[in-house]
């Protein structure tokens, strides 16, 4: 395979610095002098005392280093193939490394992915994580921040080197230098690796755990965006569908969840404004369609649904379809998402499905995006932006081959990702790899009430932030299969905990405070 072998080229061109055991560790100032193979450079490389480093947090606060580290910034050369390493190289990958002194490493190592369409490094969860004793590093995803662009332009998707760096290359990139120059500092190599994104990092998760197996020993690819090219296409086929008569608003949105809630919040036995799994809720949106003479709103606020609205409302539900075939393009959305709908009727088109289909597929920066066919167009995106952004190969078994394990977490409720597509890619992949439901190398937890990559304002009182490496590190390192996942910080302030559950099992209520995760049993 072409990707294995240049890979293999990275590798060796880092000999010098990747040694499995160096005789003394070194200062942090001296990394600065490090050799390293033509195309990497360490740019900056400085100590730091404990709290001296602030870095944004999601909450939007900041967030501290709790004990001293060493920083390091450097840049990566890369040639136009989006791999190569070359002093020459036409572009630029820049990167940041925490190193924790050795009193507070763990002896762990780790790599943070990428958002949206990165550009920027993800200093938040680099520092969460170098919190919890890790040496990490994050990089821009092979492009500057400029280069993402805006609604109407992005330059680094016209150049090929920097797409394919972008979701598949990056990371396997940015790896071995930055561990190399981690085994300098500790003189050894870090006993375990892993690797920790979400969104399009959940994309690039999968593409390393295809293309690059034995990069990292554990993988976290929360909410992916794996299948990139079509879920641009559901961006864009939910835009169509609730545009002038059918588009909803918010309190029309909300309208619908409290209804789908109703109906379908005790089927887990718990009301708690919430649903277990949303797949067997059987809700029928058509019960809301106004009755003849009836106005929607009444005094500002929804009470039904025009016929136009259900049709949207049902488009939606139902995800993106062949109009020649009628087969599935990309799933659909669940029954009590609708609140968080709003972003799929107004600006993710705008934002990921224009850039991409002009600049990308169609080559065209007049292409009009509503003349799109969901039929006989779905070939071109899938012929000429596929083989670029997406990481859909099914077959990660040099992956489990290794011993390595990936885990993904899905929220119900995403206003990004199609909740059902983590599932029907395990499916996948348990097939290719001839593993069942039960797999002994990955594992998919959905959250009922969970948004993108955590929680969602459209349900406040439920936990978003997943205890993962709770789960992933004690099965890379002792194989201990996880059982469940503890879910916290709910952002009503409260403090609720829930049990996530491996898939195809749920959270199932058995007694105690609904809001305290020890009163369920995964089944």
């Amino acid at each position: 395979m072409n990707y294995i072998r240049l890979y293999t080229a990275v590798l060796a061109m880092l000999t010098a610095v990747h040694a499995s055991s160096i005789p003394q560790p070194i200062s942090c100032s001296s990394l600065l002098e490090a050799t390293v193979s033509g195309g990497v450079q360490v740019l900056t490389s400085v100590d730091i005392a404990a709290g001296a480093l602030s870095v944004p947090s999601y909450s939007g606060g900041t967030i501290l280093n709790t004990f001293p580290l060493c920083h390091l910034s450097g840049s990566i050369k890369y040639g136009a193939d989006g791999l190569t390493l070359a002093a020459s190289g036409a572009n630029t990958l820049t990167w940041e490394l925490y190193l924790p002194v050795t009193a507070n490493y763990n002896g762990r190592f780790m790599v943070v992915g990428d958002s949206g369409y990165a550009g920027s490094i993800d200093t938040t969860t680099m520092m969460t994580e170098f919190n919890l004793g890790y040496a990490v590093a994050g990089s821009d995803g092979g492009h500057s921040l400029a280069e993402t662009g805006n609604a109407t332009y992005a330059s680094f998707m016209t150049d090929v080197a920097q797409l394919k760096a972008w979701i598949h290359n990056s990371i396997a990139m940015t790896t071995p230098t930055v561990r190399a120059l981690a085994t300098l500092y500790y003189a050894a190599s870090p006993k375990y690796s892993y690797y920790y994104g979400c969104s399009t990092g959940g994309a690039q998760g999968y593409a390393v755990a295809s293309l690059y197996p034995d990069l990292f020993d554990g993988i976290y690819a929360g909410s992916p965006g794996n299948w990139y090219s079509h879920l641009i296409l559901s961006f864009l086929w939910n835009a169509m569908h609730t545009q002038w008569n059918g588009f909803m608003s918010q309190d029309a949105l909300d309208f619908i969840t409290t209804k789908v809630l109703d109906a379908c919040d005790a089927l887990d036995g718990v009301n708690d404004n919430l649903i277990e799994n949303p797949s067997k809720c059987k809700f029928d949106i058509t019960t809301l369609q106004c009755k003849y003479g009836q106005n929607a709103t009444s005094s500002g606020t929804a009470v039904c649904l025009t016929a136009a609205q259900v049709k949207a409302a049902q488009a939606v539900y139902a995800g993106p379809k062949s109009t020649l075939t009628g087969k599935e393009i990309y799933p659909g959305f669940a029954l009590g998402s609708e609140k968080a709908w709003l972003l799929q009727e107004t600006t993710l088109y705008e934002e990921f499905s224009e850039l991409i289909l002009k600049e990308v597929v169609f080559n065209d920066s007049n292409y009009n995006i509503s003349t799109f066919n969901f039929g006989s167009d779905v070939s071109k995106v899938d012929s000429i932006a596929s083989p670029l952004i997406d990481s859909i190969y099914p077959s990660l078994s040099s992956f489990k081959a290794r011993g390595g394990k990936l885990i993904t977490t899905q929220g119900w409720a995403d206003a990004y990702n199609a909740p059902t597509w983590p599932i029907e890619f395990l499916e996948q992949i348990n097939a290719a790899c001839l593993t069942d439901e039960n797999s002994e190398f990955i594992q998919v937890y959905m959250v009922p009430g969970g948004g993108h990559c955590g929680p969602t304002s459209a349900y406040p009182h439920v936990p978003g932030t997943y205890d993962v490496l709770d789960a992933l590190v004690p099965w890379v390192e002792r194989g201990i299969v996880p059982t469940q996942m503890l879910s916290t910080g709910a952002i009503d302030g409260t403090n609720a905990t829930r049990k996530l559950c491996p898939y195809p099992q749920n959270a199932k209520y058995v007694k105690g405070s609904i809001d305290d995760w020890t009163s369920y049993t995964c089944a």
